[in-house]
């Protein structure tokens, strides 16, 4: 799986206008599963995610994760596109991506692992049309593969 990760102040994601997920401090994770992904990858994106230590502490160095950083959550959002390659061509290839079944569960997967380390967690909806806010913190933005 290959993710995203945005530090950020405030994200909020609609759908048609609507707000279907919004948090604060926290990450902004744009979340791609890759062809041959598995839970286990699901289960260890979500803790390399919980545990990245990309928020600053009282001296400004990043040392602290999600759990130190008062009223943190993640908005974590389905993009497949995180998986395209654009190495060789202007046009992106997608081949990589998982069908959208696959992409679905293991999207769910990540999102319920999150939870279950006790982390607030906002979603878009997967497969949607979605417009995404944020106010990248820093900036702070890292890619994540597992």
């Amino acid at each position: 799986m290959r993710a995203v990760w945005q530090r950020v102040s405030r994200a909020v994601v609609r759908v048609e206008g609507q707000v279907v997920g919004e948090i604060g401090p926290g990450a902004l994770v744009l979340v791609a599963a890759q062809r041959d992904d598995t839970e286990a990858q699901a289960a260890k994106l979500a803790d390399r995610v919980v545990g990245l230590r990309a928020f600053n502490d009282g001296e400004g160095k990043m040392n602290l994760a999600l759990a130190d950083v008062p009223g943190g959550a993640i908005l974590a959002v389905s993009n497949f596109t995180v998986c395209g390659d654009a190495a060789k061509s202007r046009r992106p290839s997608f081949t990589g991506a998982a069908s959208y079944e696959a992409g679905r569960e293991l999207f769910d997967r990540f999102v319920a692992e999150l939870r279950g380390r006790g982390v607030r967690v906002e979603t878009g909806v997967f497969g949607a049309d979605m417009q995404v806010e944020l106010v990248n913190d820093g900036p702070v933005t890292l890619i994540l593969e597992v």
